[in-house]
């Protein structure tokens, strides 16, 4: 296709002098004869003739200079070009061998690209919310990967702060010493229990003060155990040995834990940094901010920053008691990375509800001199709701990362039983195809839909062989799979036969691929991806249905169905590669 929009480009200006015009091609709509499209209304009006008049003069210049133009006709201003057999037939004896169809090599000359995502709390499990933030964030660094871009991927393990001494404080006074080992619990498990238990007590304790006449917002500020968590904090800030080694060894089991679970989820990170090691970092450029009057202090002591004049409001970056708020660190630690790593784009994956703290972030870092304060980007995406409401972490009423995927995993169990999907396979190969399925379905689900959408997440619904899922576009791979294997055809051989619509169809479909990697990841959008896969697949099985592979009419034509089968595979396989999704051989 690029070769095609040269040579328009060509036409262009060799018989009209037009430069950089828009030469982008189109499927051909299905009233209308012919496979691409290209509209000519815009270039007709710099040249001073009819849109009908341009389309013409530029499809008889592609008719004698493009081999790949067999003929074309013109619509109003729309040149609809129909393409030789031999584009067809070459374009699958090009490519169907490339088992790395449509992804590219990064580029070492290239400047890096960074993606944070996941930065969990270390208070608590990792859940629904997490899941989809690391499956945005692992399918675009692995986007931008497969358009050549040198890829970071990073975390900020938020490990310091109010809310990791009220986990602290519960299992302090709660506890009797429980541990992971002694429970049988995972250990983010067994803090989050304390999260959960610190705020049915504080609530306990405000509905008490409440009760003796305390105006609410002060019994909240006077319970004594949130008095007690502040307590902590400061004593965490200067290093008391007990509160250290408390915290050293809550951390851990939560650590432990937190890599259980990307390892089942199939994420990793390069590198991670860690908030009790940049919050000093960004105390210290508080400071400097303060030395030269970007920041000031108010009588209580606290520091802030007026942002009023970029639209926003003053912003808090240390309180009165020089203990730091969350921003201070996201100061230090962007700092830290681009003074580390030669990047030159850091894309911050978060939830819609810190799109206030990005826009206050970024205005501090512009203010701070930052050159590369421009190249901060936040992909803001939607929460995750469930049929029965928000999910609340205070409560415990989140739904846990490691208990969903296991739902998952018996949920493809069932239904693959029922379909009868999985007979004749060995028990250990099943159980693992259970896994992947499931994982599919959930990854699939979670991706398929643009990012800054809310997502309505229905397990059950994410499972279909039939639908717009993951199982569906593996159980494809699969069937193709399994023909390629009936056929024990290594390379299959042919000439420039004449193909019929349904593989016309194909082909063009298959082709858009690497313009469909590059444009989900301008739109960092990986549903781009995910979308395309399913109409990829569609569109095979629309041919499949319609033309027999191995019971082809001629030999030579079954051998370019094979190897349009195998290019498809590799599309589906590369693309569900990119959603971070498995493909098995069998099912």
């Amino acid at each position: 296709m690029n070769t095609l929009q040269q040579h328009i480009a060509r036409a262009l200006e060799q018989k009209f002098g037009i430069i950089d015009a828009d030469t982008e091609l189109s499927p051909t709509k299905k009233n209308f004869q012919g496979d691409l499209t290209w509209k000519s209304f815009a270039v007709a009006k710099q040249a001073g003739i009819t849109p009908p008049q341009m389309a013409q003069k530029v499809g008889e210049y592609l008719l004698e200079h493009a081999p790949q133009v067999a003929g074309f006709n013109v619509a109003g201003g729309f040149l609809n070009l129909i393409l030789a057999d031999s584009y067809f037939t070459g374009f699958v004896r090009r490519h169907h061998k490339d088992e790395n169809f449509g992804l590219l090599h990064p580029d070492p000359q290239a400047r890096k690209l960074m993606v944070e995502y996941s930065s969990p709390n270390t208070n608590k499990p990792l859940h629904l919310g997490h899941i989809r933030n690391n499956l945005l964030g692992y399918s675009i660094a692995e986007i931008y990967k497969a358009t050549g871009k040198p890829v970071i991927k990073t975390q900020i393990i938020n490990d310091r702060g109010i809310h990791i001494c009220k986990s602290m404080l519960a299992w302090q006074k709660f506890g009797h010493g429980e541990t992971p080992e002694s429970s049988g619990m995972k250990g983010d498990h067994l803090v989050g229990k304390y999260y959960v238990e610190f705020d049915k007590h504080y609530k306990e304790q405000v509905k008490a003060l409440m009760a003796q006449g305390v105006p609410e917002d002060e019994a909240k500020n006077r319970a004594p155990l949130m008095v007690e968590a502040r307590d902590m904090l400061r004593r965490w800030e200067q290093k008391d040995p007990e509160v250290m080694r408390l915290w050293e060894m809550m951390n851990r089991w939560v650590l432990d834990g937190f890599k259980e679970t990307y390892e089942a989820l199939g994420v990793d990170f390069d590198v991670e940094y860690f908030e009790s090691d940049t919050y000093l970092l960004g105390k210290k450029i508080v400071e400097e901010g303060l030395e030269k009057g970007i920041f000031y202090r108010k009588p209580d002591g606290s520091v802030w920053v007026d942002l009023t004049d970029e639209g926003l409001d003053e912003k808090l970056l240390l309180r009165a008691d020089g203990t730091s708020v969350y921003i201070t660190q996201d100061l230090g630690t962007a700092v830290k990375r681009f003074s580390e790593f030669d990047i030159d784009t850091l894309i911050y994956v978060v939830g819609n509800e810190q799109d206030y703290h990005f826009k206050v972030l970024f205005a501090i870092l512009k203010k701070l001199g930052y050159d590369w304060a421009d190249r901060l980007y936040h992909l803001s995406y939607g929460m995750v709701e469930l049929p029965d409401g928000k999910m609340k972490s205070r409560e415990g009423t989140v739904v846990d990362a490691d208990d969903l995927m296991a739902q998952m995993t018996e949920t493809a169990r069932q239904i693959s039983e029922e379909l009868g999907k999985t007979e004749g396979l060995p028990p250990n190969e099943k159980e693992e195809l259970y896994r992947i399925i499931g994982l599919a379905a959930l990854k699939y689900h979670l991706l398929k839909v643009d990012p800054r959408k809310t997502i309505l997440f229905d397990p059950k619904k994410s499972i279909d062989f039939n639908g717009n899922t993951g199982p569906f576009l593996q159980y494809t791979y699969v069937r193709i799979r399994s023909i390629l294997r009936k056929a024990g055809i290594d390379e299959p051989g042919f000439g420039d036969l004449k193909p019929n619509e349904k593989e016309r169809l194909l082909v063009r479909q298959l082709e858009r691929f690497p313009q469909i990697i590059a444009g989900a990841a301008a739109e960092r959008n990986p549903a781009n991806i995910a979308n395309y896969l399913y109409e990829t697949a569609r569109t095979f099985n629309s041919f499949y249905q319609a033309h027999s592979i191995l019971q082809a009419g001629t030999e030579e034509q079954k051998h370019f169905r094979l190897a349009l089968a195998e290019l498809t595979a590799h599309v589906i396989r590369n693309g569900l590669k990119l959603l971070g999704i498995q493909v098995p051989e069998r099912m």
